[in-house]
């Protein structure tokens, strides 16, 4: 009897061994979904978050981040310069109105008209310039997720194609187009 408790024992022990606790992969897929996020909060951070999880030979992504800041800088700078020489000229306007004299010497040649004219101009500049910050932030989203899909993109150098005249069975010629994907 003991000899059998001992054999079981022997044999059953294997059986506690085992670890309860399984270890994941700590490494995660790269997400297309987590580059748009990151460059809707801070632009340019997606097309980093890109640069970092592509493979060693494949490091194309920081040369857009300056490019980034340089679009939001100087659609940014134009916003602010058109909407202050709109309210500039809007002052300007209401002053001659009740003052009939000017407010700002770089205004005195023009007229009402001529002022009244600016100032709708500066009004569509700054409207375009608005447009144009948000185009620019749209287009910084869109680029770090098609990059996020091209950071498992394989372009090797093996890509071929050949097109070679062939005689089909009918004895009538045809065209043969194969590709190589090695």
């Amino acid at each position: 009897m003991k000899r059998l408790l001992f054999f079981f024992l022997l044999i059953s022990s294997p059986v506690f061994s085992q670890d309860s606790l399984s270890v994941g992969d700590t490494v995660r897929p790269h997400s297309i979904r987590r580059a748009i996020l990151y460059s809707a909060v801070v632009p340019g951070a997606g097309q980093v978050y890109n640069h970092l999880a592509m493979p060693k030979g494949k490091k194309k992504a920081f040369w857009k981040v300056p490019l980034i800041y340089a679009g939001l800088g100087a659609t940014g700078y134009f916003l602010i310069t058109n909407q202050l020489e709109q309210k500039r000229l809007k002052e300007e306007y209401t002053y001659r109105q009740d003052n009939l004299t000017w407010k700002y010497t770089e205004y005195a040649p023009y007229d009402d008209a001529g002022v009244l004219t600016l100032y709708n101009q500066y009004l569509n500049w700054r409207d375009l310039s608005i447009l144009a910050v948000g185009a620019v932030y749209i287009l910084q989203l869109v680029d770090a997720g098609v990059e996020a899909h091209f950071v498992d993109f394989d372009v090797s150098e093996d890509l071929s194609i050949s097109v070679d005249p062939v005689i089909v069975a009918a004895r009538t010629p045809g065209v043969s187009l194969r590709l190589n994907f090695h």
